[in-house]
């Protein structure tokens, strides 16, 4: 029943995600009038950092006091983003908000993953994710696609966020019911008799001195920064290839929902077949549907590139997390979990970041497609570092 609890928390979790993803781009443009690009992306630029940070601390944080009352404070904090979205007088409002979406997210989604982990036994990990995952990104289409057809009937604002402050509620009330995982935790057994890491080892370790956990965290990096990329720029570049508001929202909708969708299997798959040949294949059906975007011209091939685009991060996104669990001690293992979604989830400010150069200096085509090129190595690194991690599979 908990576990299933966490399933249905992480939809409104990744809900309020998807409540800005079609219209807060062009609201950037229309209502406080944003011409550079990189201008427009400053608000993906501070959740991916505040977010990437959070997701460091949380990880230590939730070591120490316990999963429930991480989920529950991120929780309290996200009710305060879709009230200051409505509201905002100036883009720099919409900029706080986005560090606070980040807070929320850090916290919320990071607890809900490593709850699932704590509960999964070590064969069922990719099932665990892919579920947690699933029903995040699920959120995320959902939500992108109401707030687009919101914002065609009503307008951009404030109607649409007046659901997400519904949302808010609901998540933090879903959260009061969760009962903590420390127990199940202490439970797990461990490989040393080492039982504790400092925070610097950790970081070292994940990031850099286990060839494992360091392509890992490369993959993951790439792919959240080919998603900043996709966020901020997709909106425009459809726009200005002359759909309409609801085709563009439903283009930004598809991309999640299969992203969603697909994680129902590919987690599960990863238990029985490993993780590393479905992390470098989906690496490279990343970048090789984005640069299908850029040569098509018919809308539904358009959606199919982007069902693909989902289909490839769905094809990492569990996959990765697993093996991070894998590798790591239970008792460093939300830690570690930590240090990686810090790396990985500031992907979404530098996608942001070199999207809107990018874009301001060559074009948004040139964006796109350069954006791509980086998951494409990062599949190529992951062939040459990364050590099968699935028990039972795993290989010097």
């Amino acid at each position: 029943m908990n576990f299933i609890l966490l399933v249905v928390t992480n939809f409104f979790v990744g809900s309020m995600v998807g409540l800005e993803r079609t219209i807060l781009p062009i609201i950037g443009e229309e209502d406080f009038g944003l011409v550079s690009t990189s201008a427009a992306l400053s608000f993906i630029i501070s959740f991916g950092f505040s977010k990437a940070v959070v997701n460091y601390f949380a990880g230590a944080i939730a070591d120490r006091f316990g999963r429930k009352r991480v989920l529950v404070f991120g929780w309290g904090i996200g009710l305060f983003v879709p009230v200051l979205v409505m509201l905002a007088p100036s883009w720099w409002v919409i900029i706080v908000a986005n560090v606070l979406l980040g807070v929320n997210q850090g916290l919320t989604w990071s607890m809900t993953v490593n709850m699932k982990i704590d509960l999964a036994k070590p064969t069922e990990r990719g099932l665990a994710v892919g579920l947690n995952e699933f029903a995040g990104y699920v959120g995320v289409a959902v939500m992108a696609a109401v707030s687009g057809m919101i914002a065609v009937t009503y307008g951009s604002r404030p109607e649409p966020f007046y659901i997400g402050v519904l949302v808010a509620f609901v998540g933090l009330g879903l959260s009061l019911f969760v009962r903590d995982t420390t127990k199940q935790l202490q439970l797990q057994p461990t490989s040393g008799s080492e039982k504790s890491r400092s925070a610097k080892d950790v970081f070292m370790t994940t990031t850099w001195k286990d060839r494992s956990l360091s392509s890992l965290t490369v993959a993951g990096l790439s792919t959240n920064l080919k998603d900043g990329m996709a966020w901020g720029l997709f909106p425009i570049y459809f726009a200005a290839q002359g759909l309409s508001l609801a085709e563009v929202g439903l283009i930004v909708a598809v991309y999640p929902a299969a992203w969603g969708f697909f994680q129902l299997f590919t987690g599960v798959w990863s238990d029985r077949i490993g993780r590393k040949g479905l992390i470098v294949v989906g690496m490279w059906v990343q970048a090789g549907s984005l640069w299908a975007i850029l040569v098509m011209s018919d809308y539904w091939q358009w959606v199919l590139a982007a069902v693909m685009l989902g289909v490839g991060t769905a094809m990492v996104y569990p996959t990765l997390q697993a093996s991070i669990s894998d590798v790591a001690e239970p008792y460093w293992r939300a830690s570690a979990m930590g240090v990686y979604r810090f790396w990985r989830d500031s992907g979404y400010a530098f996608g942001a970041l070199f999207a809107g150069v990018l874009t301001d200096v060559l074009s948004i085509d040139w964006a796109i497609g350069l954006v791509a090129v980086l998951p494409f190595l990062a599949g190529l690194n992951a062939i040459g570092r990364l050590r099968e991690t699935l028990p039972g599979l795993r290989r010097t």
